[in-house]
């Protein structure tokens, strides 16, 4: 049991440093969302340059579907490696996942354009087009990555895993009534 608490958690760190990745990806992919800066005496006003734009549901989505692919890689990997699981194994796969997509989360928003809009907004100008900070709306988007792994490593393991061995009796006797 200490071998496979010890494996699983070489796994969850493991998956859980696989979300600097996801973080890169989804700041690189995630579409921008445009903001506009105006300013009224010493006030600034920032708005939406298309208010009808879908690109903050692009952002989330962009973060959900490489989440996805993340969890389904992950899941792949950890069977590979470990073909029979176990409890601990899968535990380790579920907490890295949701550990590597905070991970992602976090490092997205960090390389992502500033925070603060407001002075953003003062440097680009009056008028001038800014892209807004990096932001994931939907948290539940966080949990896309654990789902996926633990759906697809289920897969593998009811399709490609060890089977329990089956009991042979010899021949003309029967298999007792369960």
């Amino acid at each position: 049991m200490a071998k496979e608490i010890r494996e699983a958690a070489v796994v969850a760190v493991a998956v859980a440093l696989g979300g600097v990745l996801l973080g890169v990806l989804w700041w690189w992919l995630a579409p921008r969302v445009p903001l506009v800066g105006d300013a009224s005496g010493d006030a600034w006003v920032v708005y939406l340059k298309d208010s009808e734009g879908e690109q903050s549901i692009g952002v989330d989505g962009t973060f959900t579907l490489i989440a996805l692919g993340c969890g389904a890689l992950s899941a792949l990997a950890v069977f590979l490696l470990r073909r029979r699981g176990g409890v601990p194994l899968v535990v380790a796969l579920a907490v890295g996942g949701l550990l590597g997509s905070l991970l992602a989360w976090r490092l997205g928003v960090w390389l992502g354009p500033s925070q603060d809009v407001i002075a953003q907004a003062k440097s680009a100008g009056k008028g001038v087009t800014f892209d807004a900070p990096l932001k994931l709306n939907a948290k539940g988007a966080l949990l896309a990555w654990t789902f996926s792994a633990l759906v697809f490593h289920l897969g593998l393991t009811a399709l490609f895993g060890p089977r329990d061995p089956e009991e042979w009796l010899p021949p003309g006797e029967q298999q007792p009534p369960r």
